[in-house]
């Protein structure tokens, strides 16, 4: 089983039990006030920083929530809550490294290990009380009572274990059987209910990552250390890490057992959605990855980003998000193009804002990532059995043709891969607004691809698409890694004689300065040909179209920096009633 290694030499004090913080003594009072407040509800926090070097590495700080400008307070050194009684330290490296991930949870400084074992005895006995109970929160309180039921307390210390330690070095007590019942301290039985849950109902070790709103990947490659790709810290080490292959092979089997997405070494390869929502890709046996088995997960995020949080990220401005709004509510057909993990599912979330509320909206998609807001909104999701798992194979292709039969204002295909591209730049030439993600760098590789086999779409076709936005992973001009739209296209048309695609950029990125230039202003060929006549706008005034975005600008940028308007469901709604009084 994977192991929690301490990028650190723990300071242990022999004989010295440090569960109750003493307002007297030195580490506690050189502690903020609010992780002072922390470790006197939180035992397990305490006997953690008791283990910490702090005359090597600091001072530590505490924040309940950890926000974007901590990403330049270097060295780290830092702990912030995940709820649920887990924490996080944050610790650079001194070699120069990625920082460091630790994990605080219930547990992690004692050696439960012979309780667990006793425990686990014990619960087989009694676990068929369990199998009634289907929801999660169910089985969590279901195992937490079973717990209670199959532990004695004592409060003289005797218990499983000794307090000291950390990484599996506790001492072992003494026991004494008291009618077949696992005897411990009040600490380690609430260590024991939590680890049992972790193990039972969550993730085990991956649990604090996957509560963690801050990480977005989840990475194991193998034998050694899992890594992070962390909101604020980006690329992080966690503690975490596999000690041997068959480790790794034994964790991912139970991983896969536990989705319901068994892998075996006939079918080694599984893609999966967890509970959460978040994307799982597994791979096991050296048989197909030389370095062993190995997963990555994708985080899923409960409540999207909204575009005024894209914005303060610098992913793109208010001109470009009103330009955006008067695309997407006039029925142009869009597409967000960019590699892998470049933003474009964030923003196409982002922007599903600006629909109209009384759209009814189709997504269509192989793995659920689109998060909609709408009430009319219907998600279908492609089926792929496993080899041996019964159902039915219904493919995207499919999804979009039934799509077209139920009359939908919307369709959002959540990625095009092959054969259904026809059929979605079918459904644009039938009057259908369709938006899209793509993999393609830039506009010339979406046209090669699409155009290209396997997706065949006739070049003829190519001008259904209206809009094109490339969303890029760049690098910044003070030297970090972000996302950034670093284009607005629009497509203009084909002309079969010379056998050329027109299209015109309207927005760029500035990489010198970091900002966006509205290169096509007064040169847009989509506002003065197509929205301008939308709007009532007459051929010889088509010039106000430009005023309308600029006071759409002027409206988000009032909303976001002086109404405080930032969360995704709260500028949803703001807008919808604009949009209700026709002021936006």
């Amino acid at each position: 089983m994977p192991k929690t290694l301490l990028p650190f030499e723990p300071k242990i004090e022999e004989g010295t039990s440090r569960r109750n913080p003493d307002e007297h003594d030195d580490l506690y009072r050189s502690l903020p006030e609010e992780l002072q407040g922390a470790v006197k509800e939180n035992g397990h926090l305490w006997d953690y920083l008791c283990l910490l070097p702090l005359e090597e590495l600091g001072d530590i700080e505490y924040h309940a929530e950890v926000k974007r400008a901590l990403a330049d307070q270097q060295p780290y050194n830092l702990i912030y809550s995940v709820g649920g009684g887990m924490f996080v330290h944050i610790l650079s490296d001194p070699a120069g490294g990625r920082p460091n991930y630790i994990p605080i949870e219930p547990g992690m400084t004692q050696d439960l290990s012979y309780a667990l074992s006793q425990l686990e005895d014990r619960l087989v006995d009694e676990a068929g009380v369990l199998t009634d109970l289907e929801l999660d929160e169910e089985r969590m309180d279901g195992l937490r009572q079973l717990v209670d039921k199959v532990c004695v307390v004592h409060h003289n210390g005797a218990g499983a274990t000794s307090s000291n330690g950390a990484g599996g070095k506790g001492k072992k007590g003494k026991r004494k059987d008291n009618k077949d019942k696992v005897q411990v301290t009040p600490e380690e039985l609430e260590a024991l209910k939590y680890m049992v849950v972790r193990e039972k109902v969550g993730m085990g070790v991956l649990d604090p990552m996957i509560r963690d709103p801050n990480i977005e990947d989840i990475s194991c490659s193998g034998v050694g250390h899992i890594f992070l790709e962390h909101k604020i810290f980006k690329s992080v080490r966690s503690a975490v890490a596999f000690e041997s292959h068959e480790d790794v092979d034994d964790f991912v089997l139970r991983l896969s057992e536990q989705i319901k997405k068994p892998v075996t070494l006939r079918s080694p390869i599984v893609d999966a959605t967890l509970p959460d929502g978040s994307r799982i890709n597994i791979v096991f046996g050296r048989e197909v990855s030389r370095r062993g088995s190995n997963f990555t997960i994708r985080k899923f995020s409960e409540t999207p980003l909204s575009i005024m949080e894209l914005i303060e990220f610098g992913s793109l401005n208010y001109e470009m998000a009103a330009y955006l709004s008067m695309v997407i509510e006039d029925g142009m057909n869009l597409f967000v193009v960019g590699e892998t993990a470049s933003g474009k599912t964030t923003l196409m979330n982002a922007i599903t804002t600006f629909m109209p509320q009384n759209h009814k909206i189709i997504s269509i998609e192989d793995t659920p990532e689109l998060q909609v807001p709408h009430a009319n909104w219907l998600r279908e999701v492609a089926k792929n059995p496993a080899p041996g798992e019964k159902g039915a194979h219904v493919t995207m292709f499919e999804l979009l043709k039934a799509a077209l039969r139920q009359r939908p204002d919307v369709i959002i295909v959540g990625e095009i891969r092959g054969e259904e591209g026809n059929i979605a730049f079918g459904a644009m030439q039938t009057g259908h607004q369709v938006m899209s993600t793509f993999h393609a760098a830039n506009v010339e590789k979406l046209i090669q691809r699409l155009t290209g086999h396997p997706i065949s779409v006739p070049k003829t076709y190519m001008d259904n698409l209206n809009v094109v936005v490339c969303q890029n992973a760049v690098k910044l001009p003070n030297g970090k890694r972000g996302r950034r739209a670093t284009s607005i296209n629009e497509i203009v048309g084909y002309d079969p004689v010379a056998n050329t695609f027109s299209y015109v950029e309207v927005f760029r990125w500035n990489p010198v300065n970091d900002t966006f230039d509205f290169v096509g202003k007064r040169n847009s060929y989509l506002l003065e040909e197509k929205l301008a006549l939308k709007r009532g706008i007459p051929p010889n005034k088509k010039w106000q179209v430009y005023n309308v975005v600029e006071r759409r600008n002027r409206i988000l940028e009032k909303l976001h920096k002086e109404k405080g308007v930032s969360d995704f469901y709260g500028l949803l709604k703001v807008l919808a009633k604009a949009q209700h009084e026709g002021l936006f």
